[in-house]
């Protein structure tokens, strides 16, 4: 009888097998052309083991997608996770996690500029990022009567997805810490007043 951790570990095996060799098709040719038995041949596994862990080729997709996201919202909240206050102004490249998580998921984040089958995942992405803005961004002090918070936050979603898929489109030629730069000082320009005031929530419901 197999013990549980190691069942687990099975199961984390053959999952993570699965999630990479759908993307590694997804890379030649599109998801409507790709059928449970190319995964599990790129997989070397059988198609019994696939649907242990999945109905449909799309469930897995969506399992590939939804990783990402909860990396993408811990790489975003790494700098002020546990904090009471933080001001975004003054946060340093160092303290910029997010563009560490995008070249950790390269290979997913550039398919995400040429396979029709992720448009979901953009949106998700834009959603996430707003949502983000919204619930951890505290009002600029000097003009609180005058901010939109949505605006504001559809204008921080719009700018990092637009950071990453330049940097994406570009083929990574720049480093993580370059891009961290580069957006430390595009929030020192934009938003020198504003504080995070965390409020943790589930944002994948």
């Amino acid at each position: 009888m197999i013990s549980a951790p190691a069942q687990d570990r099975r199961i984390y095996k053959s999952k993570g097998a699965l999630k990479e060799a759908l993307i590694q098709l997804l890379h030649r040719k599109e998801f409507r052309n790709i059928s449970v038995t190319d995964i599990v041949q790129e997989a070397d596994l059988n198609r019994g083991t696939f649907y242990k862990h999945y109905q449909y080729k799309e469930e897995l997709l969506e399992d590939i997608s939804r990783d990402v996201i909860e990396d993408l919202i811990r790489s975003y909240r790494e700098p002020y996770e546990g904090s009471e206050t933080f001001e975004v102004g003054k946060m340093g490249p160092g303290g910029i996690k997010i563009f560490d998580h995008v070249l950790k998921h390269a290979y997913f984040y550039t398919l995400c500029t040429s396979s029709s089958a992720l448009i979901v995942f953009r949106e998700q992405m834009i959603h996430v990022l707003k949502m983000l803005s919204l619930q951890d961004l505290g009002d600029a002090p000097r003009q609180p009567g005058l901010l939109d918070r949505e605006m504001l936050a559809g204008y921080h979603a719009y700018a990092i997805l637009g950071m990453i898929m330049e940097w994406v489109n570009e083929g990574f030629r720049r480093s993580p810490a370059y891009m961290a730069e580069q957006l430390a000082q595009i929030l020192q320009l934009d938003t020198s007043d504003v504080v995070i005031r965390p409020h943790i929530a589930e944002l994948l419901t």
